[in-house]
């Protein structure tokens, strides 16, 4: 039987403490991967997540920082240190603001957008592929959206940051790929979370009917896209935008 195994793999993770990247966290940890988890305000649900995966037997540590503050990440990388350079970082943390028409959106929402969703990968591939150069491997893994593609009505601020965000993973993964380090994102849907599990998600309506595969898809979903791009078996993908969405987002060529 074929097993992904990531033992001996040092992976680290922004947003680690919010719903999905707990999930994410989860997987990994039991493929068997030593796990950083970086958190900016959640310094108690850090905590409980590293419990929870060195009761798993691997290793696990918090770290805190503002991903969108370049010297943010670079301290957090050295307060890293006793765990070595990461082999794979999953660029997972994003602020999102209610969503309003282009016209009623305030200015500095589009400006935090950008900061939270493209400068943390230009922070993060800035921080950490020096290291995966030397070595002449590594891999990052970029969540992204459907919203980057679709572009809906009210979605601008947040939409605008992930087609960015795009643009400067495909630019990368063709930078780096000579070192033989792959650059990939994920672009999740309409995701069943666990905050939606407690207060009973919308499983029924025009988004669902919307979705080819007639269901909304889980965090579970996600962190196992996520499982498949850490792992050897996609070594010879790079500049891939996977859609996670049931098919509601079919990217085409």
């Amino acid at each position: 039987m074929l097993t992904i195994d990531l033992h001996g793999k040092t992976v680290l993770i922004t947003g680690a403490s919010g719903q999905l990247g707990r999930v994410i966290a989860h997987r990994l940890a039991d493929a068997g991967a030593d796990i950083l988890l970086h958190y900016f305000q959640n310094r108690e649900k850090a905590a409980s997540l590293v419990e929870e995966l060195t009761a798993k037997g691997v290793r696990a540590m918090a770290l805190q920082a503002d991903v969108t503050d370049r010297e943010s990440v670079f301290q957090m990388r050295d307060a890293a240190h006793e765990f070595g350079d990461p082999d794979i970082v999953v660029n997972n943390a994003v602020i999102q603001y209610e969503w309003k028409n282009v016209l009623e959106q305030d200015d500095a929402d589009f400006q935090s957008q950008f900061d939270s969703t493209v400068m943390q990968s230009v922070y993060m591939f800035k921080v950490f592929a020096p290291a995966m150069i030397e070595r002449r491997a590594g891999k990052f893994i970029v969540i992204n959206t459907e919203c980057a593609m679709r572009c809906d009505p009210g979605a601008a601020a947040y939409s605008a940051a992930k087609r960015g965000l795009d643009g400067l993973c495909r630019s990368f993964a063709k930078e780096v790929g000579r070192f033989g380090i792959t650059v990939n994102q994920i672009a999740p849907g309409w995701m069943i979370t666990e905050r939606q599990r407690e207060a009973g998600p919308v499983l029924t309506g025009p988004y669902t009917e919307s979705v080819p595969l007639g269901r909304r898809g889980t965090d579970a979903d996600i962190a196992d896209a996520v499982l498949f791009f850490a792992s050897p078996l996609s070594d010879y993908i790079t500049g891939a935008f996977l859609s996670v969405s049931g098919g509601r987002v079919m990217p085409t060529i």
